[in-house]
C-alpha cells in the first residue's frame, strides 16, 4: 500500500540506518525485507546462480529513496537504484513542488503488449494478409487457448492486425497480436502464443513462420502522467514573478528539445535517469523499457522529447509525460531477488499499473529538475555538490575526512579536483 506522507522532513540527515528503520515502519516492511535492504541488495550465490549463467559473483548499487511523491491522490516513497549522484534529490524536491495542485495524476492504457509473426514466402502477401484477418477470431482464440489463467484474470489476447512491408528480402507479412498482460510484463506469456498459433498461420497463409517474438515498442500500453506547477512553487524564495521567469526558462530548454534531436537525445536521458533505476530497484527489464521509450520517442516523428511543457492561462507549468511501460509484479526477478520484493513493498505497489504510474511520475519529476537547474543555475552547480563526497574519495580522502574535505572545497566556491585536493590537504595539515 502507499504510506501515509511522503514528505520525509530531514530524511537526508539520518545515518543508512536510521533511514533503513524509517522506512521500515513508514512502509510495514517484514523482518526479510529489512535484511535483505541491511545485507546491500546483495543476492546469495544460489540465488543469483539461479538468476543467470556462468556466475561468478553479484555487484551491488546504492539504493535511495526519493520522497513527497503523490500520485493520484496516494503518497508514494520511491527506491532508486544507481550509481549517479543528484538524481533522487532533484526527482525529490521536483515532486514536492507540484503539492499545491495535488501532486500527479495519472491516465495509463491498459496494459496490451504485442507479439510479432513474421510470415515470408507468401505467393501473394496481399492475399495472406486478408486471409489472417478473416481468420482473426479463431487465431485470438487459439492464443487464448495457451493462458486460461491469464483470462481467468480478465486478460488474454484481445486482437491481431496485419500488414505487409516491403524488405530487402522481398515482401513479407507481419502479423500483430495484442495481448492484455494484467500484472506481468509479458513477454513469455506473448511469446508462447505467437509459437503455438505459428503453424496455423502457415496454413492459412501458405507461407513460412521466422520469427514470434514480443516488441518492446509497446504502443498500446502507456504509462501518462501529467502535473500542475504554479510559479510559487517553481521559486526557491516563493516570490511568484521570480517563478514565473523561471518557468519561462523552462519552457524554452523544453523547446529546444522538442525541436533537435541532439538535444533530445539528451533530454530524454535525464528522464530514464529516474525510470530505469526504478526498474532497476524493482526487478524489472529496464532494457525493454529504455528500448520502447526511445523508439517511441521518434514513432511517427522525428525523434523528440517524451514530455510536454507549456504555460496554462493562469501561468502555470503544466508538463506531462507519455511512454511505453512494459513492468510487471508477476514473474521475472522481482519474484526471485530479495532487495526487488523489499523494494517493491516500500513502494507500496499493488499493480503494474501503480509500478508503471510512479516510474512515469519520477521520470516527469527528474526531466523537469534537469529543465529547471538548465535554466537557472546549470546543472553542474547541483550535481557537483553532490558528486563532491565522490571526488573527495577519489582524492583519497578517508571516511573521517570527506565531509570536512567536501565542506572546505564548498566554501571556496568551484568544486574541481584541484580544490578537492587542496582541500584534503589543508584537512591534513
Amino acid at each position: 500500500m502507499p504510506v501515509e506522507n511522503s514528505r520525509l522532513k530531514g530524511f537526508y540527515k539520518l545515518s543508512v540506518k536510521e533511514r533503513r528503520e524509517k522506512i521500515a515502519e513508514l512502509c510495514g516492511l517484514d523482518e526479510a525485507a529489512v535484511d535483505a535492504l541491511a545485507a546491500t541488495g546483495e543476492l546469495s550465490e544460489s540465488a543469483a546462480d539461479r538468476i543467470i549463467e556462468n556466475v561468478i559473483g553479484t555487484m551491488a548499487l546504492p539504493v535511495g529513496i526519493a520522497t513527497n511523491f503523490i500520485i493520484d491522490g496516494e503518497h508514494y516513497v520511491v527506491p532508486f537504484a544507481l550509481e549517479e549522484p543528484s538524481v533522487v534529490a532533484a526527482a525529490s524536491n521536483m515532486a514536492k513542488r507540484c503539492h499545491a495542485k495535488g501532486g500527479f495524476t495519472s491516465n495509463n492504457t491498459d496494459p496490451v503488449m504485442i507479439g510479432q509473426i513474421q510470415i515470408v514466402g507468401c505467393e501473394d502477401a496481399v492475399a495472406a494478409k486478408g486471409a489472417l484477418l478473416d481468420s482473426k477470431d479463431d487465431l485470438i482464440a487459439a492464443c487464448n487457448e495457451v493462458d486460461p489463467i491469464l483470462v481467468k484474470f480478465g486478460g488474454g489476447c484481445r486482437d491481431l492486425t496485419a500488414r505487409v512491408i516491403d524488405t530487402m528480402s522481398g515482401p513479407m507479412v507481419i502479423a500483430h497480436i495484442l495481448v492484455d498482460c494484467r500484472d506481468a510484463m509479458g513477454a513469455n506469456a506473448v511469446n508462447t502464443m505467437a509459437e503455438t498459433i505459428a503453424p496455423r498461420v502457415e496454413s492459412i497463409t501458405g507461407g513460412t513462420v521466422i520469427l514470434r517474438i514480443i516488441s518492446n515498442l509497446a504502443i498500446h500500453r502507456l504509462a501518462r502522467v501529467s502535473a500542475v506547477f504554479t510559479p510559487m512553487e517553481m521559486s526557491d524564495s516563493g516570490d511568484a514573478e521570480q517563478g514565473s521567469d523561471v518557468i519561462e526558462g523552462i519552457l524554452q530548454a523544453y523547446h529546444f528539445a522538442a525541436a533537435d534531436p541532439f538535444r533530445a537525445t539528451t533530454h530524454n536521458k535525464g528522464i530514464m535517469n529516474a525510470i530505469s533505476p526504478i526498474g532497476v530497484a524493482c526487478g524489472q527489464d529496464w532494457r525493454a523499457i529504455e528500448s520502447g521509450a526511445h523508439s517511441y520517442a521518434s514513432h511517427e516523428r522525428t525523434y523528440g522529447s517524451l514530455t510536454h511543457w507549456e504555460k496554462d492561462n493562469e501561468g502555470n507549468l503544466v508538463g506531462s509525460i507519455e511512454l511505453p511501460m512494459p513492468v510487471g509484479l508477476v514473474g521475472g526477478a522481482v519474484r526471485v531477488h530479495p532487495a526487488a520484493k523489499a523494494n517493491v513493498a516500500i513502494m507500496g505497489a499493488r499493480t503494474a499499473d501503480d509500478l508503471s504510474k510512479v516510474m512515469a511520475a519520477a521520470g516527469l519529476a527528474q526531466n523537469l529538475g534537469a529543465l529547471r537547474a538548465l535554466a537557472t543555475v546549470g546543472i553542474q552547480a547541483g550535481h557537483m555538490k553532490l558528486h563532491a563526497r565522490n571526488m573527495a574519495v577519489t582524492a583519497g580522502a578517508e571516511d573521517h575526512e570527506i565531509d570536512a574535505v567536501v565542506e572546505i572545497a564548498k566554501s571556496r566556491g568551484r568544486i574541481t579536483a584541484e580544490s578537492i585536493e587542496a582541500a584534503l590537504k589543508e584537512v591534513r595539515g
